[in-house]
C-alpha cells in the first residue's frame, strides 16, 4: 500500500470532531483515535511494516514497546507497572503526545491558546484540562483499543476484511476515501456579522445546538471571534461586552443527558455512513413503547428529523411490523449499544433493497421532503385525507387566519365544500353524510381544508389544542375520534364535579 501522510493536526476542531461532538468526556479517547490514524496513514516506519489488511496484534506489536502485556485479562493498572521506566507508548502522557508530536507545529497555536480553546469548546476548568493531560491515553486494555479500531472502522476510517479464523483483519483505505471534517466557518473576518447580529446568531446556535452537535465547533468559534482582540492589541469588531440578552428561544427536548449522549452517538454514526460515497443498510434493535416489545430492523437510513420534542431517523427498509416500506424511528429508543453498517453484500440486508440499488433508485432526503409537503403530518408515509375543520370567525381571526400551519391548509368558502367534497371524497356513503352536515353548518363561520396524514399524532394533538374551538367536519373516522375525546373528557369533569358537590353538602349538612 503506498504511503500516505494523515493532514489533520490535534486541534480542538478535529478532536471534537473525531470524539463525535461529546469531548468533554471522550478527550482521551479523541487523542488516542487521532494518534491511531496519524500512525496508520502517516508513519512510515509503521506503514511498511505492518501488513494490508492487518490484525489488532500486529498493529499493537508496532505501537508499544516489548515490555507491554499482551494478556487480554491484565487490568490497566498492571499494564502501566509492566512498563514503568520505558518509553512505551502506553507511559506518555496526554500532553506529551500533543504538543512533542511534529504535527503540532501545523496547529499554529501555543499550548495556552490550545488549552483555552478546549476549554471553551468543552466547559471544563483549566485545572480539570490540566489533570487530564496528565493522563496517559493508551494506558488502556485491549479491550478499549480493539473498540478504538472498531470505532474508527464504524466512522469509515478503515474497514473490515473478511475474518480468519474469527479474529478480525483491518484495511487501511486511500486518502480519496477519508471522511472529511466539518469546514470551519469564517467567522473571523471583520465585516461579516455586524456587532448585534454576531451575539444574535451565537444565541441563537445556542438554543438549538442539541439538535447538531457539530454546531458547538461553531458556537465556540464565534464565541472566540466576539470577545478575541486583534493580534496587534486593537479591539475585535464585535463587542467584548456581552450585551444583555432580550430574546429566549425554548425549544422543548426530553431527553435525560445519558439518553442525550446516546443519541448523539447514534447521529454521528448515521452521519459518517452518509460521508461514504455508496451509503450502506444498518441494523438495530428497536423498543416499540405501545406493545412493550423489543424488535430487530435492517433499513436504508435516509434522514435525520427533529420532531416532536425527539429526534428521528427516516429510513427505508423492514419495519417493525416486518413490512417493507418506510417508517421513521425514535433515536432514544434505539436499544443497540451501536449501529450496526452491513455490507450490500450481507444476506441480512433485504434483497428488495438490493434491487432499488442496483436499479439507482434508492429513496432519497428529497423524497421525504416531497411527501411532507404533500400532506400535514410527520409519518408521511401514511394515507392522506381530506381535512375540512370550522371555526368561529372570532377564534378564526386571531388563531387561525395568517398563521402557516402546512401549504394544503387554507381558507375557503361554505357555498366551495360541497363541490369540494363531490371531488375528493370517492366513498359514497361518507360523501353524502358530509353534504348533508355541511348543508346543516352556519354559512357565516370560517372553514379551512387542507390534507392530512390520516393517524398521525402530530396532527391529532394540533386538533386537540384547536378544541373546543374548532370542530373536524371530515374526514368522518377523525371526526367521531374527536367527538369520542371530547365525550369522555365531559364524563370525567362531570363525574368529578358530582363527587366534588357531593363531598361539599355533606360537609355544609354535617360540620365536624
Amino acid at each position: 500500500m503506498r504511503s500516505f501522510k494523515f493532514p489533520y493536526p490535534p486541534t480542538p476542531a478535529v478532536l471534537h470532531w473525531l470524539s463525535g461532538g461529546q469531548l468533554a468526556n471522550r478527550l482521551g479517547r479523541s487523542l488516542r483515535l487521532w494518534l491511531l490514524l496519524d500512525r496508520l496513514y502517516s508513519n512510515p516506519a509503521l506503514q511498511q511494516a505492518l501488513p494490508q489488511p492487518f490484525r489488532y496484534q500486529q498493529l499493537c506489536r508496532l505501537l508499544y514497546a516489548p515490555s507491554h502485556s499482551w494478556a487480554e485479562t491484565v487490568s490497566r493498572q498492571q499494564i502501566t507497572a509492566y512498563c514503568q521506566g520505558t518509553d512505551c507508548l502506553c507511559q506518555q502522557t496526554a500532553s506529551q503526545l500533543i504538543f512533542s508530536h511534529p504535527n503540532a507545529t501545523a496547529m499554529q497555536i501555543s499550548p495556552q491558546a490550545w488549552g483555552e480553546a478546549i476549554c471553551h469548546m468543552t466547559g471544563l476548568t483549566a485545572s480539570a484540562l490540566e489533570e487530564e493531560l496528565e493522563k496517559c491515553p493508551f494506558a488502556v486494555t485491549h479491550r478499549s483499543l480493539r473498540a478504538d479500531l472498531d470505532y474508527l472502522t464504524q466512522a469509515q476510517w478503515l474497514q473490515l476484511a473478511d475474518s480468519q479464523m474469527g479474529t478480525k483483519r483491518y484495511l487501511r483505505i486511500p486518502p480519496e476515501q477519508w471522511p472529511i471534517p466539518p469546514a470551519d466557518p469564517v467567522l473571523r473576518t471583520p465585516g461579516l456579522l455586524s456587532r448585534r447580529d454576531g451575539w444574535t446568531l451565537l444565541r441563537a446556535l445556542e438554543s438549538i445546538a442539541f439538535v447538531q452537535p457539530q454546531l458547538e465547533v461553531i458556537i465556540n468559534q464565534l464565541w472566540d471571534a466576539l470577545t478575541e482582540r486583534s493580534p496587534q492589541g486593537q479591539p475585535s469588531p464585535f463587542p467584548t461586552r456581552e450585551p444583555t440578552r432580550r430574546i429566549f428561544i425554548h425549544l422543548d427536548y426530553i431527553l435525560n443527558e445519558t439518553v442525550q449522549e446516546r443519541v448523539d452517538s447514534y447521529q454521528a454514526e448515521l452521519e459518517a455512513l452518509w460521508q461514504t460515497p455508496d451509503g450502506g443498510v444498518v441494523q438495530f434493535d428497536y423498543w416499540l413503547a405501545r406493545q412493550e416489545q423489543q424488535v430487530r430492523v435492517t433499513v436504508y437510513p435516509v434522514c435525520l428529523h427533529y420532531a416532536r420534542r425527539a429526534k428521528y431517523l427516516s429510513a427505508y427498509g423492514v419495519d417493525p411490523q416486518g413490512n417493507f416500506g418506510w417508517h421513521n424511528y425514535r433515536l432514544d429508543r434505539i436499544v443497540s449499544p451501536q449501529l450496526q453498517v452491513l455490507p450490500w453484500g450481507d444476506l441480512a440486508v433485504p434483497e428488495a433493497l438490493k434491487a432499488l440499488r442496483h436499479a439507482g433508485q434508492l429513496p432519497t432526503p428529497a423524497a421525504v421532503e416531497q411527501a411532507l409537503e404533500a400532506a400535514w403530518g410527520f409519518n408521511f408515509y401514511l394515507p392522506k385525507a381530506l381535512l375540512i375543520m370550522r371555526f368561529s370567525p372570532a377564534f378564526a381571526r386571531w388563531y387561525v387566519d395568517e398563521t402557516d400551519r402546512h401549504p394544503t391548509f387554507h381558507p375557503l368558502p361554505h357555498r366551495a365544500l360541497p363541490r369540494l367534497i363531490r371531488l375528493q371524497m370517492a366513498d359514497t356513503a361518507e360523501q353524502a353524510a358530509l353534504l348533508d352536515l355541511v348543508a346543516r353548518l352556519p354559512k357565516g363561520d370560517r372553514y379551512y381544508c387542507g390534507w392530512i396524514r390520516l393517524g398521525d399524532i402530530n396532527v391529532t394533538m394540533r386538533l386537540r389544542d384547536w378544541r373546543p374551538n374548532g370542530e373536524v367536519i371530515a374526514p368522518l373516522a377523525l371526526r367521531q375520534q374527536m367527538l369520542q375525546e371530547a365525550l369522555q373528557e365531559v364524563h370525567w369533569y362531570q363525574a368529578h364535579q358530582d363527587s366534588a358537590e357531593n363531598r361539599s353538602a355533606k360537609t355544609q349538612v354535617n360540620p365536624s
